[in-house]
């Protein structure tokens, strides 16, 4: 059904900046809440979106932001502040919002977690807090936990980096298998949800790749795609990380969270897949070659 009244937007980059593009091809009024006003919320307007500025750890800017709104999509980048986030968003939702929906973007590796867990990444605990939190308040929730996305640096600029280097994808997987999905597959599942959120109210969905592959698959997958040999090279944790990824300036947190998705991958904690990109949307799933395929001058520089 489409609504006369605006979706409440956080996190408009990479999922949430399609689901914006594609909500307002349908017509459907986006009020998208950004930390500044600069070029990357002029570009949201270019769209039709409303833009307003906001943080998401001060409830008294939510509160405002959720004024006339019925339905939301919650995400934020990696950050330590996620559940300070989800908190805020929860109880200003609660006490002044008249939501029909709430779309919360979460992780895969929340289905596998306990409250004691300690194997994962703390932004993976993070998630798994914010979850509950959500869950506590009452509100009309749709959890989306996707797998690991094909866009991740993990499979991008990293693999794009050896593979001009010397054909191979060089990662410390071992023989784990990983199922990736890409972010405008993810993108139209929210999209499909807050379009029609009657359907969805109360499910999770976990959005994974059409199959799950062990890196010698993905790297035939690639090769496939770019047209010249592509071949997998398993590296050690600690070397890949210290000569490779602590290279590329990220944040700790950030950096901390990537290093322990390698490792979950190597305990082969990514090796799921489901139908829910289909059953969601009608259509299936990128496979790895189509992915690649689309971005073949970026990976062969």
């Amino acid at each position: 059904m489409v609504t006369s009244k605006p979706v409440l937007m956080t996190g408009v980059g990479g999922v949430g900046r399609l689901v914006l593009e594609q909500l307002r091809a349908l017509d459907i009024p986006v009020r998208a809440m950004v930390r500044r006003d600069d070029d990357r919320a002029q570009a949201l307007r270019s769209f039709g979106a409303e833009v307003v500025v906001g943080d998401l750890t001060r409830p008294e800017t939510v509160a405002a932001a959720l004024e006339g709104v019925d339905r939301m999509y919650f995400a934020m980048p990696v950050s330590p502040d996620h559940l300070l986030a989800a908190t805020v968003v929860a109880t200003a939702a609660r006490e002044y919002g008249r939501l029909d929906a709430l779309v919360g973007m979460s992780q895969m590796t929340v289905s596998q977690m306990t409250a004691t867990s300690t194997e994962e990444s703390h932004q993976q605990r993070l998630h798994w807090l914010a979850e509950q939190v959500f869950d506590w308040s009452g509100l009309p929730l749709v959890h989306v936990r996707p797998t690991s996305f094909l866009d991740n640096p993990l499979f991008t600029s990293l693999a794009a980096r050896t593979i001009q280097a010397n054909g191979t994808i060089a990662l410390p997987f071992g023989a784990g298998r990983t199922s990736p999905v890409a972010v405008d597959d993810v993108a139209r599942v929210v999209t499909a949800v807050l379009r029609e959120p009657s359907r969805h109210v109360g499910q999770t969905y976990e959005p994974t790749g059409p199959r799950s592959v062990d890196m010698n698959e993905m790297a035939a997958e690639f090769a496939r795609a770019l047209g010249r040999p592509v071949s997998y090279v398993d590296v050690p944790l600690e070397q890949w990380h210290t000569e490779g990824l602590a290279k590329m300036g990220l944040p700790a947190h950030i950096e901390s969270h990537i290093v322990t998705m390698a490792r979950l991958h190597q305990q082969n904690r990514y090796d799921r897949t489901s139908d829910d990109v289909e059953r969601v949307t009608g259509v299936l799933p990128q496979t790895i070659e189509a992915f690649v395929s689309a971005r073949r001058d970026f990976y062969l520089g």
